[in-house]
């Protein structure tokens, strides 16, 4: 009975002795991934180097047609037709709206008459001058009495001039009951059906006509990002012709298959946002992009001398971040560093606090304080040991795992 009970201690420690072995394992493991490398005073580290890194940013942007023109009626009536439909493809001259003819073509009936009557008194009085000259000219009548009729024959010929201009008004009010298209387009909303009554005064337009042939996106760029752009010599449309192509982000996330030119410039800042209006222009081909839509610019720009360094490597202290970076006599010195707002979730992109050749610890920093001494390693020799140490304790070697 006895011997049974020792075997079954001897069984318990054994398993207690494996347990404390598996704690010993994931404790090690733990060390080792958070920078503790094989050793205390081990740490990771890397040279830096300057590079250029080419980014991207967007801008919010709204999509206009070249020219979104409204089309509003030149004279007062009903509609009586709609000659196309919402959001129809139309050329310039094509008929939109019929508003009722009636009252204009009987204008131009009246003013035809009243041009017919003017003729025929035109006509009658100069026969009366020239009849009157004759006896003028035989001393038969006064000089009053002659030149009375040429006054009375240019009064005709002037009425005459008066009733053609009131035809030519006529006609072009009555030209007017059909409402076309201004230029190549797509037809916006009809606001006003059949039945309802329209003048040049009505508030809404019939419609807009936004010409899609070429689309307008315009964005706003802050004074600062402008400056960076067309600080350089020369006029602004020599530096409007050197800034990159852009890419325009659909409402949908996709992204255009067509690149864009930024082609204008706003000459004014506004003063409540600091930023400036810029325009780009975008193919249309297949009339993908509608007048009124939103997206995205998508604006790429190259950065100089740009360092970039892991997230890990760094230390967040009051919204300012640090780096340790490693002297001669393997001690680090805790360095302030400036970042790029841009943030990729893995690497910060450096503009100032470090230099090209500088040495910072990558794992580990923090457990480091300033002034502390380690002793560097590559992060392969890192990796390396942490692969063997993985293979030793797979394999049972406990003596060297964590040696």
């Amino acid at each position: 009975m006895n011997k049974r009970m020792l075997k079954i201690t001897i069984t318990q420690l054994r398993q207690i002795a494996l347990f404390a072995v598996g704690m010993s394992l994931l404790t090690a493991c733990g060390n080792s991934q958070s920078g503790m490398k094989l050793g205390d005073a081990e740490f990771a580290v890397m040279a830096v180097n300057s590079t250029t890194s080419d980014q991207t940013t967007s801008y919010p942007a709204t999509i206009k047609g070249t020219q979104d023109i409204e089309v509003r009626p030149q004279v007062s009536g009903f509609i009586v037709k709609l000659c196309v439909d919402e959001g129809a493809t139309v050329r310039k001259g094509q008929a939109l709206f019929q508003i009722d003819p009636t009252q204009y073509a009987a204008a131009v009936g009246q003013a035809k008459a009243a041009v017919e009557m003017a003729k025929a008194n035109v006509s009658t009085l100069t026969l009366t001058e020239k009849n009157k000259k004759t006896l003028f000219d035989q001393k038969i009548i006064s000089d009053f009495e002659y030149q009375t009729a040429v006054n009375q024959l240019m009064s005709a010929k002037a009425s005459l001039a008066q009733a053609e201009a009131q035809l030519v008004s006529a006609n072009q009010n009555l030209s007017f009951c059909t409402v076309t298209s201004p230029s190549n387009g797509v037809v916006g909303t009809f606001p006003y059906r059949v039945g309802s009554l329209v003048s040049a005064s009505i508030a809404q337009p019939l419609t807009t006509v936004s010409e899609i042939g070429d689309m307008y996106v315009y964005f706003s760029m802050t004074e600062k990002e402008l400056l960076a752009l067309t600080k350089a010599d020369g006029t602004l449309k020599e530096q409007l012709e050197k800034m990159p192509a852009v890419r325009l982000q659909l409402a949908d996330g996709s992204t255009y298959h067509h690149e864009g030119k930024i082609d204008a410039v706003s000459g004014v800042i506004d003063q409540s946002t600091g930023s400036v209006s810029m325009r780009a222009i975008f193919s249309n081909e297949g009339n993908v992009l509608r007048s009124g839509g939103t997206g995205n610019i998508i604006f790429p720009y190259t950065m100089n001398d740009i360092i970039t360094i892991p997230q890990s490597a760094t230390v967040e202290i009051q919204d300012k971040k640090f780096v340790f970076v490693l002297q001669s006599d393997n001690t680090v010195k805790n360095t302030e560093i400036k970042v790029s707002y841009l943030n990729d979730g893995k690497n910060y992109l450096v503009t100032g606090g470090l230099k090209s050749g500088d040495k910072i610890v990558v794992e580990g920093v923090q457990i480091l304080k300033d002034g502390q001494e380690i002793q560097p390693i590559t992060r392969e020799q890192q990796q390396a040991k942490y692969d063997q140490a993985l293979k030793d304790q797979h394999d049972g070697n406990l003596q060297t795992a964590f040696n």
